[in-house]
């Protein structure tokens, strides 16, 4: 059996093994014995949530489209849900300072998945809910998986957050591309408005799996120690983010982040149909064929990014994290961006632009994804569960929403090319990465606060 040293005695101390389990995913980060199970079935409650996302995606995409202007809708379909999660949000902190944890998540869940027999029953009678479902799923995307984080980060200490993230952002990352492929199969089988129920059922199960993980954690502690029965704090949700220098900081990184990112999808959707024009204009391509030519190289482009982000996820993650630490982690997407946005303005062609944004998109979706969620690991428990919804939902959104006004002035009034918003970019990842470097010194001090507090 193996033995460690006490750091209080210096005598040798019995260490159980690691199970089959934990050297399994040893493979792929630090798992200390007995860690293993929690790990497993936290990984599988996140594979489920974003699986069952992706299966509504597609009807998402069909009920909007289905009604008149629905592109247009679209388009403002992402100012309007920072409308709503303005009022949402306070609402959620609201209910966070009146429930304990368990029946928090409980019944802000149910209340998600209630919804979906409704927006069945209603797509099935022709009704012209395409705008409300849209609202409704983007408010479900940021909101739930912004709680499950925030309970991943109140049940894990840093330490152990930090090491075993990782593989949790995999199950986040492969429920999508495993809810995108099911998706596909199950239109073919049953059309795309019974989709709603089967993400109703696929979120049921992971709630079920949810309550199983809390009961299996409340009954391994102490009584003592069991404080997730008491409401979880009584500050308001927005206030928490204000009177904070590092959540502000925090909010300010995820806002850069995604004005960026959002641009940067613009750019490049700029340069595919330009490239798709010139084709035509060569003779190459008919016009009838010009959507078939953008279909198959974002579904091509897509598949890359999925499969990189996926290994990155799995081999890099972690150890970029134990080696290199968060504050570093957290530069490395800026420093990507920024020179994908240096070669895009030297040479905006599609086959820069294409690598580039595949490289900053892997990153995000693995790297960066995973570090945000750390973030969090020094703040206190009303923080982890009200402020994180502030900055995972209205300040996403309302950097979505700068960046389609950047791109509508860039466009309709400043005449702006591709080279333009590109360089436009590379000021705001220099802004970002300042802020990145700041937020990491922060991530740092308050966790040494806490490490001396014995927190």
């Amino acid at each position: 059996m193996p033995s460690s040293v006490s750091a209080a005695s210096g005598s040798l101390v019995p260490r159980p093994a690691q199970g089959v389990l934990e050297r399994f995913l040893g493979l792929f980060t630090d798992v200390l014995p007995g860690e293993g199970s929690k790990l497993l079935l936290l990984t599988l409650n996140v594979f489920l949530i974003l699986t069952a996302y992706y299966v509504m995606k597609p009807a998402r995409e069909v009920l909007i489209l289905d009604q008149p202007d629905g592109a247009e809708l679209k388009s403002y379909a992402y100012a309007a849900q920072a409308v709503v999660l303005l009022v949402l949000v306070p609402l959620y902190g609201g209910l966070a300072s009146r429930l304990p944890r368990r029946r928090l998540v409980n019944v802000v869940t149910v209340a998600f998945i209630a919804c979906l027999p409704v927006f069945f029953l209603l797509a099935e009678a022709r009704a012209s809910v395409g705008f409300v479902f849209f609202l409704w799923i983007g408010v479900f995307s940021l909101m739930v998986i912004a709680q499950f984080w925030a309970y991943a980060n109140d049940v894990y200490t840093p330490d152990e957050g930090k090491r075993l993230f990782a593989v949790i952002a995999f199950g986040a990352s492969s429920g999508a591309v495993f809810g995108s492929w099911v998706s596909a199969q199950l239109i073919r089988a049953i059309g795309v408005n019974p989709l709603l129920l089967v993400a109703a059922a696929i979120l049921a199960i992971g709630l079920v799996l949810f309550n199983v993980i809390d009961r299996r954690r409340d009954a391994a502690r102490p009584a003592h120690a069991k404080s997730d029965d008491v409401p979880i704090g009584t500050d308001g949700a927005f206030a928490l983010v204000l009177r904070s220098r590092y959540l502000l900081l925090v909010a300010l990184l995820v806002f850069l982040l995604n004005w960026v990112n959002s641009a940067g999808e613009y750019i490049l959707s700029s340069i595919v149909k330009h490239a798709a024009d010139a084709e035509v204009a060569a003779g190459r391509l008919s016009p009838g064929d010009m959507g078939r030519y953008i279909g198959a190289f974002f579904a091509e482009y897509f598949e890359v990014v999925n499969v990189v982000g996926m290994l990155l996820q799995l081999f890099a993650v972690s150890r970029v994290v134990k080696y290199l630490g968060v504050p570093v982690a957290l530069c490395i997407l800026p420093a990507v961006s920024l020179g994908s946005y240096a070669l895009a303005a030297m040479a905006p062609s599609l086959g820069v632009m294409r690598w580039a944004k595949t490289a900053e998109n892997a990153t995000d979706y693995s790297l960066m994804n995973t570090v945000r969620q750390m973030l969090y690991l020094p703040t206190a428990r009303e923080e982890k569960y009200k402020a994180k919804q502030v900055i995972d939902s209205f300040v996403v959104r309302a950097g979505d929403v700068l960046s389609a006004a950047t791109v509508y002035v860039g466009t309709a009034w400043l005449a702006l090319g591709v080279s333009d918003f590109a360089r436009l970019n590379i000021g705001i990842v220099l802004i970002w990465l300042v802020v990145a470097v700041l937020a990491g010194l922060e991530f740092n001090r308050r966790l040494k606060l806490r490490q001396e507090a014995g927190a």
